[in-house]
């Protein structure tokens, strides 16, 4: 048995060994395949990322959201790096069986760490193995997070962590029935008993167990090896190598999610002059290989878990949009065609091949075929990735909230629609009468520009308009950006009046542009038409440049500039502002009307003391919320209304269950499945609650029109209202005339933090 185990191990060492150092190769050669990315965009601060990564690692701070779920893969991830040796320790045990590693065989912290952390990771593989079973696709259906993945390669992955984690944990046994352990010892805290078993067989019989279970061991490792280097394709075994480097090159180095901004729009690693593009510039994603290498380590990295999948609005209401699935679709396609492009395969800006048929002449046939299909296209065309697909995205961000490999799902799918728009003029047809106002009048409405300033009429105060009623910003606290459905959408005008009546109350200083201000360009943008956002965001740029006292040239004249400080009630207008403004030269501090407000609540400058009775549920905008980790100033509001009991809804915060308008959702028609508006109203009316609240205009209309079909259909009850948080409060606030409360807060609360 000794000699046939010994054998049998070290030619599966050799081979693993061989065959895993070429995998590795050619992984590396597949993901430099993609373009460049911008200089220092993804190795600057290069300790911050390290520390970052050992966080996200150590801590499995994306992983243990979900529980016990999190606990058993960190024991299972920490033991197969950490128990590495004892694969040495295997070894030595197939030529000596009571062999055991110089220097720290018999320290004790070491077999303490064997003995537990090998006895956790085979627990932690059987919870691991149980969950998958309790979720196979097989009973749950599409509600299952695996639909879709590769079953079959994930049992293989559990089994040989099950089989190595048994192995470990016997061998530790064997190794102190051997060494005459004859009492309970520290070191054998949990397999004593097992050595116990063991004290009666005879040395011969111990010494041939060892032999087995070594041997066991070995092969197990090393046909796992083997198997996963001849499929470097497989995700759910290759993230335990590519997710450290995947990881370290997040876009974000303080941890921080891809989440916020849209990234420029570039063209072999540099950004697009749109005012004078150059002949070569690659608009979008139309080929696996327009994606930039970390984009190609992200599908690389993909472990199939069907995280990003379960949290899916799109996917929650029968689209055929899942994240996981567009990520391994694209992952196997890459793959499939790599030979192709690794022979000099491709084509030119122009569509002309870059390679000679004599290059291409040992190209498998397979890979040939795989290149000649589009990257997006329908079942007919032979597509890698379905329009319905690409079109169901409202870019919600709850699969790279909850990814825990940190793949950016949304870059992907906005660069490929920013192809299909730009080039190709491919998108929903009812999106382009969005296009066109924007185009034309600067709104999505298509409303002349006069009547953005309408609301102000509505209002028994004066709202100052600056070019008209004040010189520029240095005069106000803020500038409150109104936004397009703020100014001209009926519902969302309420929110409007009722926030600056706010304002007007608790004496805050502000103004409002004078209509000339075009849409920030969220939904152009994030539907794929990057010009259009480029023209709408430099003529905001300049007017806001300008309003802020930064283009006055005459030294003697200038005034001190004023400070910079916008609010919006628009998540998707603050989005833009803060984040996405700076890359044209805008830099603003941008807050949302739910944290200025509860700053004047806390300050007592907004005291609320009339009751609103009811009990009321809050719905969490993505864009103020994932986007922006804005979730307490609403809910703070809220609980200093008397009178109000909150229940929250199942899915909230991070979990939250988007409203279905982002991504330019909010003009186009849902013709597949069940609405997203709708799923999420039926989740908020399963509280019987009697407000609906939400802090977005957007979300506003959505929920409203779902709330109004519900009662229509006698499937809601007429009290129910959906409203504002703004417009809470003013129902219950008083002026700072009338005698403050004694519970009132202090009038020193800190600035609330502009977005990042």
């Amino acid at each position: 048995m000794q000699l046939a185990a010994i054998i049998v191990s070290l030619v599966l060492i050799a081979v693993g060994v061989a065959l895993f150092g070429r995998a590795i190769l050619q992984i590396f050669r597949q993901v430099r395949l993609g373009q460049p990315v911008p200089a220092g965009t993804r190795t600057d601060q290069p300790v911050q990322r390290t520390a970052t990564l050992a966080r996200e690692f150590v801590g499995h701070t994306r992983m243990n959201r979900w529980g016990v779920v999190g606990v058993a893969h960190w024991f299972v991830a920490v033991g197969f790096l950490t128990l590495l040796l004892t694969i040495v320790n295997a070894i030595g045990q197939l030529f000596t069986a009571d062999w055991i590693l110089p220097l720290i065989g018999n320290w004790l912290p070491w077999e303490l760490w064997v003995e537990g952390m090998g006895t956790l990771t085979t627990v932690g593989i059987l919870v691991l193995i149980a969950v998958r079973q309790l979720n196979r696709p097989g009973g749950a259906g599409r509600k299952s997070r695996f639909a879709g993945s590769n079953t079959g390669q994930a049992y293989f992955v559990e089994s040989v962590i099950l089989i190595v984690g048994i192995c470990i944990v016997t061998l530790h046994a064997l190794e102190g029935a051997q060494h005459g352990v004859d009492h309970y010892q520290a070191a054998y805290f949990v397999t004593y008993p097992l050595v116990a078993a063991f004290k009666g067989l005879s040395v011969g019989t111990l010494q041939n167990l060892t032999y087995l279970f070594a041997g066991v061991k070995i092969a197990t490792s090393f046909i796992w090896m083997i198997t996963v280097a001849l499929k470097t394709d497989m995700g759910v075994a290759w993230h335990r190598f590519l997710a450290f480097p995947n990881i370290w090159f997040k876009r974000e180095a303080d941890g921080g999610t891809a989440l916020g901004a849209l990234q420029p729009m570039t063209s072999a690693g540099k950004p697009i002059d749109f005012e004078d593009p150059g002949e070569d510039d690659q608009f979008g994603v139309s080929q696996i290989e327009h994606f930039s290498w970390k984009g190609l380590l992200d599908f690389a990295t993909c472990t199939e878990c069907g995280r990003c999948q379960s949290q899916c609005p799109a996917w929650n209401t029968g689209k055929p949009l899942s994240p996981k699935l567009l990520i391994m679709s694209l992952r196997d396609h890459a793959h499939a065609k790599a030979p192709y492009l690794l022979a000099g395969g491709g084509t030119t800006a122009e569509g002309e091949e870059k390679a000679s048929a004599e290059q291409l002449t040992d190209v498998p046939a397979a890979a040939l075929a795989e290149a000649a299909r589009p990257l997006v296209g329908t079942a007919e065309e032979n597509g890698v990735i379905d329009p319905d697909v690409l079109w169901s995205c409202t870019t919600c961000g709850a699969c790279v909230e909850q990814c825990p490999v940190d793949i950016e799902h949304v870059d992907h799918i906005v660069d490929m629609r920013r192809y299909q728009v730009m080039i190709e003029s491919s998108f929903p047809s009812e999106a382009g009468t969005m296009l066109k106002n924007l185009e034309k009048k600067g709104n999505p409405w298509g409303l002349a520009k006069k009547q953005r300033l309408a609301w102000t009429k509505e209002v028994d105060f004066e709202v100052p308009v600056v070019g008209k009623d004040i010189e520029d910003l240095s005069e106000v606290d803020y500038l409150y950006w109104v936004g397009c459905a703020g100014a001209l959408e009926d519902r969302a005008k309420k929110t409007t009046k009722a926030f600056a009546e706010l304002l007007h109350i608790a004496g805050v200083k502000f103004a409002i542009m004078g209509g000339d201000e075009a849409c920030t360009g969220d939904s152009a943008r994030r539907l794929g038409n990057e010009f259009l956002f480029q023209q709408l965001g430099q003529q905001n740029v300049e007017m806001l440049n300008t309003a802020f006292g930064e283009d006055t040239e005459d030294e003697s004249t200038r005034k001190p500039k004023a400070s910079k400080k916008i609010v919006a009630t628009c998540p998707h207008c603050l989005n833009t502002l803060g984040n996405e403004y700076p890359q044209l030269g805008g830099d603003y501090e941008v807050i949302h009307h739910t944290q200025l407000l509860q700053h004047l609540v806390d300050e007592g400058r907004l005291i609320p003391v009339t009751p609103v009775e009811g009990l009321i549920t809050y719905h969490d905008p993505c864009y103020l919320g994932r986007h922006n980790k804005i979730y307490t100033p609403p809910r703070e509001i809220i609980g200093k209304v008397p009178g109000l009991r909150n229940e929250e809804m199942h899915r909230h915060k991070e979990r939250g269950f988007c409203c279905g308008a982002g991504g330019a959702r909010m003009w186009m028609e849902e013709r597949i499945g069940k609405r997203i508006n709708n799923e999420r109203v039926d989740e908020a009316l399963s509280l019987n609650p009697d407000i609906v609240s939400t802090a977005c205009p957007f979300c506003l209309v959505m929920l409203t029109d779902s709330v109004n079909g519900k009662k229509n259909d006698g499937q809601a009850k007429e009290s129910v209202q959906v409203v504002d948080v703004a417009q809470l409060l003013l129902d219950s606030v008083r002026t700072p005339l009338d005698p403050p409360s004694d519970d009132a807060e202090p009038a020193d609360a800190p600035e609330p933090e502009p977005v990042k």
